[in-house]
C-alpha cells in the first residue's frame, strides 16, 4: 500500500509563510509532499519598500509577489484561518465568500505575523490610516497629492493649513521612513504650485519615548531628528496622541492643531487569531517556539516570524529574535529545510543568525545605516539600504523590476501625479445618476 504523501498547511502568506512554502515548492512538485497556503491575499508584500513605494520611487506592483505565480506546486487558498484544532490537525477556514470550512493537515507552519498595535485613542480608528501593506501607500501618496491640489485651490487660512498638516505617530523604521519619504516627494511636488512652498507645509512626527530608530542606535537616532529638523520637519519626542477626533489633533504636550492627513504606525503585535488555537502562547500572546523552530511541547508544528517567540542563540541573556524581515527570511528557509529534514527522517537543526544591523531610507539619497557595527550616514546609507532591501525581494522577476524603476528615475523627473479618484471611482457614475 502506497504511503500518504505528507499534506504541509502554511497558515500566512507573508515573509514566512511565503518563503517556507518557496522552499518546499520542489519537494511538492515532485510529489514529495503537499502545500497549501492560505491567507486573505493573494500576495506578498515586500514592506521595506512601501515608503518608496509611497514617494513613487518604486512601482507599486512591483514591490507585492503573487503567490500563485511564484509558488508553483503548492496550493493558494485565499482566505482566512480563523481557528486552529491542532489536537485533531484541522484548522477552520474562511474563503472570501462562502462558508467556513475544515482543511485538514499532516504538519502546519503557523506564520500569521502581526498587526497594527493601537490605542483606544477617540477618532483613530475614523481618521488614521495604518502604512502595512501596498494598499495603504498608495492611499497614502495619493492623500498627500490630493492635499497639495486642495491647498492650492483654497482661499480659507484655516483650511489650507489643515490641508498641508501631516502627522505620523510612531518613531520605529515604517514611520520614520514613511515621513521622511512622503516629505520629500511633497517637497518636490511643490515646484508644480505657484502659491505652495515647502516651508508652508507642516510635517510632525509624534513619538512616546525619547529617541526614534532605536535598531540604528542612539547615535544615528540622533542624527536623524537633526536632519529631519533641517528639514523643518516638527520632531516631538516624549509625546503622545492623545485624540484627533474629526482630524483635530490633541498632543501630551499641550499642543493641539487640525491635521488632514494621520498615519499610525506605532508599533505592531502578534495576529490575535493565535488565541483561537491550541498552541502555547507567551505573556505577548506570541506562539512559544523552540530554537528549531517547532512549536514548544507539539509535534508536527512550526512556526517562525513576528508571531512567533524564537530564541536568540546568539544572546546570552534569554532574549528572543527581533521582529523584521532579516530574521523572518533566514527563519522560513530555515523552517522548510526542516521540515523537508523531518520527512527523510532526519532531525531539524536549529536557528542561529547574528543580526548583521540595520539600514533605513530618509528621502531621496538620504539615509542611515548601521552593519557590523559600522554607521554610515548619508548618501552611502541610502545606497546600502537600496542594495540590501533589493537583494532581499523574492524572485529575480521582482529584481529587475525594481531595478529598472530606479534606473529610469535617473533619466526621468519623479512622477508626482495623485490618482485620488482610485479612492472613491464610482463617485462621478453616482453624480450622472443623480444630475
Amino acid at each position: 500500500m502506497t504511503a500518504q504523501v505528507p499534506h504541509i498547511l502554511v497558515v500566512g502568506g507573508g515573509y514566512v509563510g511565503m518563503y517556507t512554502a518557496y522552499g518546499l515548492r520542489r519537494a511538492a512538485r515532485k510529489g514529495k509532499i503537499r502545500v497549501t497556503v492560505v491567507d486573505p491575499r493573494s500576495v506578498m508584500t515586500y514592506q521595506p519598500f512601501l515608503p518608496e513605494a509611497a514617494a513613487g520611487s518604486v512601482e507599486p506592483r512591483h514591490v507585492v509577489v503573487p503567490l500563485r505565480k511564484t509558488l508553483k506546486g503548492c496550493r493558494v487558498v485565499t482566505g482566512r484561518v480563523t481557528a486552529i484544532d491542532h489536537a485533531h490537525k484541522v484548522a477552520r477556514v474562511m474563503p472570501e465568500e462562502g462558508p467556513e470550512y475544515e482543511l485538514a493537515y499532516d504538519q502546519v507552519v503557523v506564520a500569521l505575523g502581526s498587526i497594527a498595535r493601537t490605542l483606544p485613542i477617540p477618532g483613530l480608528a475614523e481618521e488614521a490610516t495604518g502604512f502595512k501593506n501596498v494598499e495603504e501607500a498608495i492611499a497614502l501618496r495619493n492623500k498627500v497629492l490630493d492635499r497639495l491640489d486642495v491647498a492650492s485651490s483654497q482661499p480659507d487660512p484655516a483650511l489650507r493649513k489643515s490641508a498641508l498638516t501631516f502627522v505620523f505617530v510612531g518613531g520605529g523604521y515604517a514611520g520614520v521612513e514613511a515621513f521622511a519619504e512622503l516629505e520629500d516627494m511633497a517637497r518636490y511636488a511643490t515646484r508644480y504650485y505657484d502659491n505652495i512652498q515647502p516651508e508652508d507645509m507642516h510635517w510632525v512626527l509624534v513619538e512616546a519615548t525619547g529617541r526614534i530608530l532605536p535598531e540604528v542606535g542612539e547615535e544615528l537616532g540622533k542624527y536623524t531628528v537633526d536632519q529631519l529638523r533641517k528639514r523643518n520637519m516638527d520632531i516631538r519626542l516624549e509625546t503622545r496622541l492623545e485624540s484627533c477626533e474629526k482630524g483635530h489633533v490633541v498632543l501630551s504636550d499641550g499642543d493641539e492643531f487640525d491635521a488632514d492627513t494621520i498615519v499610525w504606525t506605532a508599533g505592531v503585535k502578534a495576529n490575535p487569531a493565535l488565541a483561537n488555537t491550541d498552541f502555547p502562547l507567551d505573556e505577548k500572546g506570541r506562539i512559544k517556539a523552540l530554537p528549531n523552530l517547532r512549536i514548544e511541547g507539539v509535534e508536527d508544528a512550526w512556526t517562525a516570524g513576528d508571531n512567533a517567540a524564537v530564541p536568540d542563540l546568539t544572546s546570552d541573556t534569554g532574549a528572543f529574535t527581533a521582529p523584521n524581515a532579516q530574521h523572518a527570511v533566514r527563519q522560513a528557509r530555515q523552517l522548510a529545510a526542516n521540515i523537508l529534514r523531518v520527512v527523510d527522517g532526519q532531525p531539524p537543526q536549529d536557528y542561529k543568525h547574528k543580526y548583521v544591523g540595520s539600514v533605513a531610507s530618509l528621502g531621496l539619497h538620504k539615509g542611515v545605516a548601521q552593519l557590523y557595527g559600522v554607521k554610515v550616514k548619508g548618501w552611502l546609507a541610502w545606497f546600502l539600504h537600496r542594495t540590501y532591501h533589493v537583494s532581499r525581494v523574492p524572485t529575480f522577476n521582482r529584481k529587475a523590476r525594481v531595478i529598472l524603476d530606479w534606473t529610469l528615475a535617473l533619466f526621468f523627473r519623479r512622477e508626482v501625479t495623485s490618482l485620488g479618484s482610485l479612492q472613491t471611482p464610482n463617485e462621478e457614475f453616482r453624480r450622472a445618476t443623480q444630475s
